[in-house]
């Protein structure tokens, strides 16, 4: 994407303004609202407000993990062909002993650095992303994430 800045460790959090800055405030002043209004007298209705208002939370926050967890599966996918690709028969064997935090952080390095990081992580059993993030030399953005 010839518009977008590139991509790094540090700038590659994906936050999406409507959702991040629009739904989730909204969501949580409504909450906060449904509980001042219960200053006014408990009844069924002002009690029904906030468990909806709970309920609507919730809601944005489960669609938010569906997709992310959606994105992760493909990666996952998307990880072990590029590594059948790209690594030695060797390490091609142990692509079983990835985890989904290992093949998700690795998808940022170079295909000329994956196998050597691939490596490292096995072997040393390194399974934080940031951890595996920060040890990327050649960062690849990934521009098209949830």
């Amino acid at each position: 994407m010839a518009s977008q800045s590139p991509q790094t460790f540090a700038n590659h959090v994906r936050f999406v303004p409507l959702y991040h800055f629009f739904v989730l405030p909204v969501m949580l002043v409504n909450f906060i609202w449904s509980l001042y209004s219960l200053r006014y007298g408990i009844s069924f209705a002002s009690i029904f407000n906030v468990v909806m208002a709970i309920a609507l939370i919730v809601l944005a926050l489960c669609a938010r993990i569906f997709a992310l967890k959606a994105q992760d599966r493909v990666i996952r996918l998307e990880m072990r062909l590029r590594m059948a690709e790209v690594l030695p028969s060797d390490l091609r064997a142990r692509l079983p002993e990835f985890d989904i935090d290992q093949l998700i952080s690795l998808r940022f390095a170079s295909d000329a650095e994956l196998p050597a990081l691939a490596r490292k992580v096995l072997d040393e059993k390194l399974n934080t992303r940031k951890t595996i993030k920060q040890m990327i030399q050649n960062w690849q953005g990934d521009y098209l994430r949830v």
